[in-house]
């Protein structure tokens, strides 16, 4: 019984060892679906930094009615840069923003990889304590 505890004990540490060596700069690349499966937003690296950019919504034509800025509100939300200014760190993209459409605020967020096709989105306020996450899926 020992041996059995003692291989997957071993397995499961190979397993969280190669995950986290997979993790590659450029990792978040690509096109991801948001959790609730309305919007897309396609990630692409800038310089040195990464950006994500919304190129599909469920409400197509929908306009930046929460903006801030009162001369965006009448722009489509399809094409709006929403994920800005994050820098690779070695296991998670940090210092960036990420803005929410649905309330016209913008947040502190951090992205990490959980796995081949699974982006941990964190926004928050402050801390990263005080915020909230969502899980995003690559697509294919």
């Amino acid at each position: 019984m020992k041996k059995i505890f003692v291989l997957l004990i071993i397995a499961i540490s190979f397993v969280n060892i190669s995950v986290a060596q997979s993790v590659t700069k450029d990792a978040v690349v690509g096109e991801w679906l948001s959790e609730d499966k309305d919007g897309r937003v396609l990630i692409y690296k800038q310089g040195e930094k990464f950006f994500g950019k919304v190129v599909w919504g469920k409400d197509g034509g929908r306009k930046d009615v929460n903006n801030p800025d009162e001369k965006l509100r009448e722009q489509n939300i399809i094409g709006s840069v929403i994920l800005k200014n994050f820098e690779f760190t070695g296991k998670a993209w940090e210092n960036g923003t990420i803005y929410d459409p649905n309330n016209g605020k913008t947040y502190s967020c951090t992205m990490k990889v959980k796995k081949a096709n699974e982006l941990e989105i964190r926004g928050f306020i402050g801390i990263s304590l005080l915020g909230r996450t969502t899980v995003w899926t690559k697509v294919k």
